[in-house]
């Protein structure tokens, strides 16, 4: 019964996303930033049963995946192939996508991952965290792989990709994990990526991770987890450039969407930012952060754009986060029209959130958070409306608020807004902000937004 439950939940949201999807097409002039990534009809086409896929749910597909996906890679057909997946459930151990494919889920088709974690492949860990960000040493290879790829589409007809992370949660909780979960879908070095019209659900980790990337739209996706599932973030942007995230439903474990680029020392001198990113158009629902920038940051991460999102039962709304020893620089941030109901912060800029690799950081290396506008914020049921906390060596500068309405009840002993070594300005925030954010008749470097 608990099963049926949980398929139930899962039908239900991704009837809503559905929804949502068909009221967002409907808007005929909507902005999107999806025309960084050109879509790609492919003439090639073959199924997963062409190479001895079977959809009973029990069947082992490995080698059809990697069967089917070896003849694209060397067959070279011109303009790429097309990989269909007929309805029916895959079980599959994880499997690598090339260049010039698109896997595509008809209505129907779940690609699900093996429960059996024993012999799972590993890779090193990524240059830019200097070790698995669980466990020291390499990491499990999320469950679809690829590296150094151009021109790849997965789409469908919201088919899905489960991970079936609950043995990795348990595994997590139990403290038996030997090497850092993996991730249920991973770009690495990568350009020019599609990821739409897909159900993701139960990842082991992260969702959807594109690292070292540029040129990436994820849309029309639902991502769902369980909310007390560990670790589960939707879609984690990694020193990556060029991203389009947009008209999507994300209920997970942890962040819906994560800005990152690198942490701490090994980050620093990695030094690959993240930046030109837009996220828009996004509806969840998360004990942790609906957006946020961080916490591994230490590439830096500048020209961020957050519009029109509506978070509910969260537990921050707008969470930007970095710590001492993570350098690098976060600037030029902007988030408006968001809609925040039941959550225990509406706005939170923090210096001192997450954890380091290991003790060799250098406890000099402080963050440089600058140019950050949060504007046309609506909240209810918001316990407490903003904690801005800056670093003493490094204040953050340029924190501008502007037509903020967060309401809810504090308790006796917690004020609406909570703030140190910071420096800014709000403009018609109610409740009102600290003393250290002045008002708008003395700008300075908020000027432009207001």
């Amino acid at each position: 019964m608990q099963r049926l439950g949980v398929s139930v939940w899962f039908i239900f949201w991704a009837v809503v996303a559905l929804i949502l999807n068909c009221f967002w097409l409907a808007e005929a002039e909507e902005i999107t930033c999806s025309g960084i990534v050109p879509l790609r009809y492919r003439n090639d086409k073959i199924s997963i049963t062409d190479f001895g896929g079977v959809g009973d749910g029990i069947t082992l597909n490995t080698k059809a995946f990697r069967a089917a996906i070896y003849r694209i890679q060397h067959l070279r057909r011109r303009g790429g192939t097309l990989l269909y997946i007929p309805p029916g459930v895959y079980l599959t151990e994880s499997f690598n996508l090339t260049s010039h494919m698109t896997l595509y889920l008809a209505r129907g088709a779940v690609i699900k991952a093996t429960q059996n974690t024993w012999n799972w492949p590993l890779i090193a860990p990524l240059p830019s965290y200097g070790r698995g960000r669980e466990l020291p040493g390499g990491r499990y290879m999320s469950f679809i792989h690829g590296d150094g790829l151009r021109d790849v589409i997965i789409t469908g007809e919201n088919g899905t990709i489960d991970g079936q992370g609950k043995v990795w949660w348990d595994m997590w909780r139990q403290r038996t994990l030997q090497y850092t979960r993996p991730n249920l879908i991973e770009f690495m070095n990568s350009r020019n990526i599609i990821i739409s019209n897909v159900i993701f659900q139960n990842s082991p980790f992260w969702n959807i991770h594109p690292v070292y990337c540029r040129n990436v739209v994820v849309r029309y996706v639902s991502i769902l987890a369980p909310s007390d599932s560990p670790n589960t973030d939707g879609i984690d942007p990694d020193s990556s450039s060029n991203i389009c995230i947009e008209d999507s439903y994300i209920s997970t474990g942890d962040d819906l969407v994560a800005v990152k680029s690198g942490w701490d020392q090994y980050g620093i001198a990695y030094g690959r930012p993240s930046f030109d990113i837009t996220i828009r158009r996004v509806t969840g629902s998360s004990p942790f952060a609906g957006i946020a920038v961080g916490s591994e940051t230490s590439g830096g991460v500048k020209n961020v754009l957050v519009e029109h999102i509506n978070l509910y039962n969260m537990g921050v709304g707008i969470h930007i986060k970095t710590n001492t020893g993570r350098g690098g620089i976060i600037k030029n941030i902007t988030a408006s029209n968001v809609y925040i109901e039941n959550a225990r912060k509406g706005i939170k800029i923090s210096g001192n959130t997450g954890d380091h690799p290991d003790d060799k950081f250098n406890p000099n290396a402080l963050p440089v958070v600058s140019d950050i506008m949060i504007k046309d914020v609506w909240g209810e049921k918001v316990l407490q409306a903003g904690l801005i906390q800056g670093l003493k060596g490094s204040p953050f500068t340029g924190i501008c608020l502007s037509n903020i309405n967060l309401r809810g009840t504090t308790g006796p002993r917690t004020p609406p807004w909570q703030c140190s070594d910071v420096r800014g300005v709000a403009h018609q925030v109610s409740p009102w902000p600290c003393s250290e954010l002045r008002n708008v008749q003395n700008t300075g470097s908020c000027s432009t937004h207001f």
